[in-house]
C-alpha cells in the first residue's frame, strides 16, 4: 500500500482528519466537481470554496476520518501523487504552534510551557492540547496552526503534551484595526454593509453564544441551527474571522460538543447556504 495512503489511514482510525497534499503543500480536494479548484476556493485550494458538495470539500475541510474517502476514487491518484499528509488539528482539539527556523524555537525554548515536539525541515512543530483560531506570522517564523487550517503530519513526536497556555492564546491579541466601510450593491438602492459593523457583528455573536449556552437540550440542533443564523446573517460579506467561528466552537464544546462536531455542524450550514 502507498505509505501515505497507509498514514493516512492509520491517523483516521484514530480519528484524527487526515488528507493528502501535493508538492508545495497544496491539498488535493475529494471530490470530482473541486479538483483543480474549479469550484472557487482562495489559490493553491488553501481555503474552501463555494461548492455545491455534500461539504466543503478542499483545503483543511477535505480532511477525514472516513476510510471509504480515503480510498474512495477521487483520491485513488491523489495518494500516488501526494508529497505529504496532513491533518486538521482544530479538528481534534489541538493547536500547533510552527516554529520556521532556529531562532524561533530558540524563542519557544524561553518563553512556551514545554510541551510534545515534531521536528520539521527547518524547525519544530510544538502541540498543545487545545484550539484557537489560527493566525500566520504571530511573530518571526511563528505561526499558529489550529481551527479552519491543516498541518503536515511529521509523526507523533516526543514529550508529553500539555495544555494550550494563554502564553500562545496571547500570540493573536493585537491592537485593532482601524473599521473600514465598504460598499456593496443591493437589490434596490445602495449603502453601506452593516456587517462591517463592529458593534452589530459584535452583538450576533455574543447572542448566538448565549443561545447555545443556554441550551437546555437538543444540544447538536441548537448549535446547528446557531451556525447556520450567524452564516445567514454575516457569512456572505466577508466579515467572518476565525476568532468568531473560535467563539461559537467554544460556546458548543463547553455544552459537550467535541471539536469534530462543531466542525461538522458549520461545514452543514455552509453547505445548506450553498457558501
Amino acid at each position: 500500500m502507498n505509505t501515505h495512503l497507509s498514514t493516512a489511514l492509520d491517523l483516521a482510525s484514530r480519528s484524527v482528519p487526515a488528507l493528502p497534499l501535493r508538492a508545495g503543500k497544496v491539498p488535493f480536494g475529494n471530490c470530482p466537481a473541486c479538483r483543480d479548484n474549479a469550484c472557487g476556493g482562495r489559490p493553491n485550494m488553501k481555503t474552501p470554496g463555494p461548492c455545491t458538495c455534500p461539504r466543503p470539500c478542499h483545503a483543511w475541510a477535505a480532511a477525514t476520518t472516513d476510510p471509504d474517502i480515503i480510498t474512495g476514487p477521487t483520491w485513488s491518484t491523489a495518494w500516488k501523487q501526494a508529497a505529504a499528509v496532513a491533518y486538521h488539528p482544530g479538528g481534534i482539539g489541538l493547536t500547533v504552534v510552527d516554529l520556521d527556523h532556529a531562532d524561533a524555537v530558540a524563542w519557544a525554548r524561553r518563553t512556551l510551557p514545554a510541551t510534545r515536539t515534531v521536528p520539521t525541515t527547518r524547525g519544530e512543530h510544538w502541540i498543545y492540547r487545545g484550539a484557537m483560531p489560527s493566525v500566520n506570522a504571530v511573530r518571526d517564523g511563528v505561526d499558529i496552526k489550529s481551527t479552519m487550517v491543516y498541518a503536515r503530519w511529521l509523526g507523533p513526536g516526543t514529550g508529553t503534551m500539555t495544555t494550550l497556555p494563554d502564553t500562545v492564546r496571547a500570540l493573536i491579541v493585537t491592537k485593532p484595526s482601524p473599521v473600514r466601510s465598504i460598499t456593496v450593491p443591493l437589490a434596490v438602492g445602495g449603502g453601506e454593509c452593516r456587517h462591517r459593523t463592529p458593534a452589530y457583528l459584535e452583538r450576533g455573536i455574543t447572542m448566538a453564544e448565549q443561545r447555545i449556552s443556554e441550551a437546555a437540550g437538543g444540544v447538536h440542533a441548537t448549535v446547528y441551527r446557531t451556525f447556520l443564523a450567524v452564516l445567514s446573517a454575516h457569512g456572505r460579506c466577508g466579515c467572518l474571522a476565525d476568532a468568531h467561528a473560535a467563539r461559537l466552537f467554544a460556546a458548543a464544546q463547553a455544552k459537550g460538543e467535541s471539536p469534530r462536531h462543531c466542525v461538522d455542524a458549520w461545514s452543514n450550514a455552509r453547505t445548506a447556504l450553498g457558501m
